[in-house]
């Protein structure tokens, strides 16, 4: 592990910035290193929806001290870590249908209640996964456009309209190597302009005015980081 010098690469013509990005381990995250990094940067006190397939991970990581309250959008606030073993109830799952358990004071409501949480700007942070971010935070998780394709859009608009902080978790790359951080959608759009940061096995991008910043990487260096990607990368500030 160590830290890389590097030069920010501008699309106006301007001088390249030269700062500092930690590459934090020596190999590309696992999901649960993902799912722990996320956990960790979610501020103390937070009101959080997580999406399904890897975001649901998350709630196995965050702790009793940071106080955060899960929301699942089919009706429950105070939703604990995946269930496991005796602890699986079947009458008690996640909008991913997966098993979960319940945290003191948890509590339990109408779909329509759950949405009017959703869409009232009540969420602090929802992380959820993606085909494709945009340079711009443009995001797009619910259909690949492929004729054959489910669409499969559930809560995302809501989510992703209504929360304070729009997280996404995903893989940097598709199956055959085509970034998934790209200058603008092709996928059809679930949100616009709404994501503020996200996480990837290779590096953590943070959405900003002045364009995608690199927080930090994962057994990568800035430079080959940005041979992967069409879109220009900066140092975080």
């Amino acid at each position: 592990m160590g830290e890389q010098t590097t030069s920010g690469i501008t699309s106006a013509g301007t001088e390249p910035e030269t700062s500092t990005v930690p590459r934090s381990s020596d190999a590309p995250l696992g999901r649960d290193d993902m799912a722990k990094l996320v956990a960790k940067d979610i501020e103390p006190g937070s009101f959080v929806n997580l999406g399904i397939g890897q975001p649901t991970n998350v709630s196995n990581y965050l702790t009793e001290e940071q106080d955060v309250t899960l929301h699942t959008e089919n009706g429950m606030l105070g939703m604990g870590p995946v269930a496991v073993g005796d602890q699986i109830d079947e009458d008690l799952i996640n909008a991913g249908k997966i098993p979960v358990t319940e945290l003191p004071g948890a509590s339990y409501f109408h779909h329509a209640d759950s949405f009017a949480i959703m869409r009232g700007g009540h969420l602090d942070v929802c992380v959820l996964g993606a085909f494709q971010v945009s340079a711009t935070g443009d995001l797009a998780n619910w259909h690949t456009g492929a004729p054959d394709a489910i669409p499969a859009v559930g809560g995302a608009m809501d989510l992703a309209t209504g929360a304070k902080d729009v997280y996404v978790m995903m893989t940097l790359l598709t199956k055959d190597g085509k970034s998934k951080l790209v200058p603008e959608l092709t996928y059809p759009v679930t949100g616009v302009g709404r994501v503020t940061r996200v996480y990837t096995e290779k590096a953590v991008f943070l959405i900003t005015e002045e364009g995608v910043r690199v927080r930090e990487t994962f057994g990568i260096s800035f430079e080959d980081l940005q041979d992967l990607v069409d879109v220009p990368l900066l140092p975080a500030a």
